[in-house]
């Protein structure tokens, strides 16, 4: 037995007052001695371009601010220390200075979900005051505080490279384009973004609102004899503590699965160290905090299943009353035993990826308040209309009680798919009667949110005497954690992408999803493609040693063509360019002493059986602007900026008279932001709410677009696109159609004579370029993240315990080392996709960890099989002695 009340990191004391020059005007404040610098400037100021990711570990820089003129973190400072001081914002830098700075940003596409920019554009402006002319080595170094996990940096440097030359009188660039697809069109809402004045969740203030603060378990499996909130209700300020006593209706939610409680009750098990136990709602989120700290909880602990392994022996704890073993995916086909053992060359063994934290900047959040007899939240979520759904699950209403609407996320990468604090956060609006926040901390968010799965890949695979694949046999099995999230389709992408992009007509293949104490594993960016990539690449590799032939002719002898069959079984009969992005890279590749080679295929869309449409609507609201709805989630990619780019291409309407949101207000329900489908069913809605917009038009265009588009005010225009029906993974179907569409790469990793990054070159195919500069952003940032995953990104856990407990120890990689990147974009048009455009969010990074497998592998002769590679002399390099 154990009886845990957590003592808090913050007491209530008297309040002190702080004087200082705020951005060149004297101000004070009284706040509580504890508190930081950022909080004082958020909470008392209301300046919230200081953005908060990470308070109090100042590791990503989103607080950045001048004081005194030096660009400092305001989240490690006390508020105290700023007595006396000069600190100044973004918000006070002059005028000019400010749109200088977001023009810049925006025109170089510095600037994706917007978190962690404003800091950057602080630290920016200070650079540049100095340094008239900083070279790129200066200003990736000046940025070693800062992180990003977006861009990939190289337009980050770009915009500041801007910023400097504008500054020493060179004439800012023109755009010069009205928004048409394929233009460059700068981001929608990029300005306010980068000068931290588009507000995020924590940014938002409502008359009236409280905060709420959850009370996490201690152990990842411990059964819950007693939750005694007498302490916490003691504190002065604290309104209400809510648990699983208070939920009216279904207390398990899921996306797929209702196996996740949004509160674990008493007398029943924790399943990991995320569990939510209970929400205390308080007057300010400091006292909500330190009260949650202060609840008692009664425990038996007991011995929690922390591998895949462990959860599939016959006497392992049952985590959920079905059992540990989620989903099961498999596929023959031919006779790949027999095939195998008649090869001229056989290659066997085993490949095991690590855990990952998304890492996006900005923690969850949620805000709902009562609206009408029913609930309004606002949520940062990547699918709001399955937000919707499993809040009126829990609170036992029917849908149309409640409504939501997107914030713009900062940053998700599959990470805000699942519900974090939405329903706990709902239920306390309710049960108080008030608009109620929820921000996680940094260190609640680390232990909440869905990561990326560990996977374990067994492959044995048999070319013939030239190199041709001739059988693959794969043993997938992958750490499913604590609740199922979508893990059963990761496991299923794992597997429908294990033979990568190349053809084989022998092939069996299983893949385990399966239950442990660990946090929960989820969508994140490849979403099993590239847990495939790294061994089936891998493979290719030994294969082509053993033939006698490079890695690119052995790609070269494999790859798909129109006409193949792809792992699933569909026949792609439709163009693309794989062949394309190989050619293009050969001379690289065989040019460079260091480099190592991968191909990569990943789907556009769920597929595999489950029914997708893209839904969008067009309302003339009564001042003549178009509201543009989309179903799907802004959280950085640029959504947004291409619908209102199909817009202007469908109805010759410049790109200034759109606005857009994402909200519950039209049927727009398309599901999740997920499967790099949001551009392409996006889109094509559009496109048919703009054709029933071109019908009433027609009848009032006039060279005056503003007085012509008030005659329409009123009307909406809805638009909706269904793919065709999908056939589930492993069905007993001739000739399957498993996806709508694929994205294609090639990528070369290059190394220098120490075994460093050099270079890293990416040729895709993306079918269309929708907008240059958003689409060189994507692919930039998914190989930042891919480069991550090879070499220094890991979660660690101990007995399901987080060891990686902060943000640096997660192994992000910052500015300074990042390689040159050079891209290679192939435009080989999909006739079932919007102007033939593919998703391209996430192939990025498939084939990225193989290729620099390969390359390390030319450098030293050791065969990686494990990731990270960490032992590496490119992990070292990163990592250096503290590695």
């Amino acid at each position: 037995m154990a009886v845990i009340p957590r003592e808090s990191g913050v007491s209530v004391g008297e309040k002190q007052r702080v004087a200082l020059t705020l951005n060149g005007r004297s101000a004070s404040a009284e706040i509580q001695p504890e508190l930081t610098l950022l909080s004082m400037l958020r909470d008392s100021f209301d300046l919230i371009s200081p953005k908060n990711g990470c308070e109090p570990m100042g590791q990503c820089g989103c607080c950045t601010v001048l004081i005194d003129g030096k660009p400092r973190l305001s989240c490690t400072m006390k508020a105290t220390s700023a007595a006396g001081k000069s600190v100044t914002t973004l918000e006070g830098l002059p005028e000019e200075t400010r749109k200088q700075i977001a023009d810049c940003f925006v025109h170089a596409g510095g600037v994706q979900c917007g978190f962690c920019i404003p800091g950057i554009a602080m630290r920016a402006h200070a650079l540049c005051e100095k340094n008239a002319s900083p070279s790129r080595d200066e200003i990736t170094n000046d940025l070693r505080a800062h992180l990003c996990r977006c861009t990939g940096y190289t337009k980050i440097v770009d915009a500041i490279e801007l910023v400097a030359s504008v500054r020493r009188g060179a004439p800012m660039p023109e755009n010069g384009c009205v928004g048409k697809v394929g233009e460059r069109l700068a981001r929608y809402s990029g300005h306010e973004a980068t000068l931290g004045t588009r507000r995020f969740i924590d940014d938002i203030k409502i008359p009236g609102m409280v905060f709420a603060a959850p009370r996490l378990s201690d152990h990842p499996r411990a059964l819950v004899k007693r939750i005694d909130a007498a302490r916490a209700l003691a504190v002065d300020g604290v309104l209400r503590v809510v648990t699983a006593k208070d939920v009216p209706g279904e207390r398990f939610v899921g996306l797929i699965t209702n196996d996740w409680p949004v509160f674990i009750a008493e007398g029943e098990e924790t399943r990991y160290v995320g569990d939510v136990l209970a929400f205390v709602v308080a007057g300010d989120v400091h006292t909500a905090r330190k009260a949650a700290d202060l609840i008692e909880i009664d425990y038996e602990i007991r011995q929690p299943v922390t591998t895949p392994d462990e959860g599939m022996r016959p006497d392992a704890p049952k985590i959920h009353p079905k059992g540990n073993l989620l989903s099961r995916a498999a596929l023959i086909r031919g006779g790949p035993d027999a095939v195998i053992a008649k090869s001229a060359h056989v290659v066997e063994g085993t490949w095991q990826t690590q855990c990952i934290e998304h890492m996006f900047l900005e923690p969850e959040a949620c805000i709902a308040y009562p609206r009408g007899d029913g609930l309004h939240v606002m949520t940062q979520g990547q699918g709001i209309f399955d937000d919707r759904r499993q809040i009126a699950r829990m609170m036992g209403w029917p849908i149309e009680r409640l409504s939501a609407e997107l914030v713009s996320n900062g940053g998700a990468f599959g990470g805000k798919e699942d519900m974090s604090v939405q329903a706990q956060t709902a239920l306390c609006a309710h049960l108080v009667g008030k608009p109620v926040k929820c921000v996680l901390t940094r260190e609640q968010s680390l232990r909440v949110h869905p990561k990326r799965h560990p996977v374990r890949i067994g492959l044995k695979v048999g070319c013939d005497a030239e190199g041709r694949l001739t059988a693959v046999r794969a043993r997938i099995v992958g750490d499913k954690g604590a609740y199922a999230s979508v893990g059963a389709k990761v496991l299923e992408r794992a597997a429908g992408h294990a033979i990568g992009p190349y053809r084989c007509e022998n092939i069996d293949i299983e893949s385990l999803a399966v239950y442990t104490n660990n946090p929960p594993n989820g969508a994140m960016r490849g979403f099993g493609a590239n847990q495939a990539a790294y061994a089936i690449e891998g493979a290719l590799d030994m294969l082509a040693e053993k033939v006698g032939i490079d890695g690119w002719e052995i790609r070269s002898r494999n790859i798909l063509e129109p006409g193949d069959r792809f792992c699933t079984g569909q026949r792609l009969t439709k163009p693309f360019g794989l062949r394309k992005t190989l050619e293009s890279v050969k001379e690289i590749y065989r040019g460079a002493k260091y480099a190592g080679i991968a191909c990569g295929i990943k789907n556009v869309g769920i597929g595999n059986g489950l029914p997708e449409a893209g839904r969008a609507s067009l309302t003339i609201e009564q001042d003549g602007t178009i509201m543009l709805r989309t179903g799907h989630t802004e959280m950085g990619q640029g959504l947004f900026t291409v619908a209102i780019q199909t817009a202007v291409q469908e109805t010759g309407i410049p790109a200034e008279f759109f606005e857009a949101r994402c909200d519950t207000v039209d049927p727009n329900d398309c599901g999740q932001t997920t499967g790099s489908r949001g551009t392409v069913l996006t889109c094509h809605a559009v496109i048919d709410a703009c054709k029933k917009f071109n019908a009433d038009w027609e009848a009032v265009r006039a060279m005056d677009v503003l007085g012509a588009l008030k005659k329409l005010a009123g009307k909406k225009y809805l638009g909706e696109w269904k793919c065709y029906p999908t056939d589930k993974f492993g069905a007993d179907v001739a000739e399957p159609k498993t996806h709508l569409t694929y994205g294609f790469a090639t990528q070369v990793c290059i190394l220098d004579d120490e075994g460093k990054l050099k270079k890293f070159v990416a040729a895709h195919d993306v079918g269309r370029v929708m907008n240059p500069t958003l689409l060189e952003g994507q692919l930039e940032g998914s190989i930042h993240m891919g480069l991550g995953y090879a070499l220094t990104e890991e979660m660690v856990y101990e007995q399901g315990r987080l060891v990686t407990d902060d943000v640096k120890s997660c192994g992000v990689l910052r500015a300074h080392h990042m390689p040159e990147i050079e891209m290679i974009l192939i435009e080989e048009p999909d006739p079932e996709c919007p102007y033939g455009a593919r998703g391209v969010a996430e192939i990025g990074l498939v084939p990225t960890a193989p290729a620099v497998a390969g390359a390390l592998y030319k450098f030293d002769g050791v065969r990686r099989t494990t990731l990270p590679m960490k032992d590496s002399p490119a992990a070292r390099a990163i990592l250096g002695k503290k590695g």
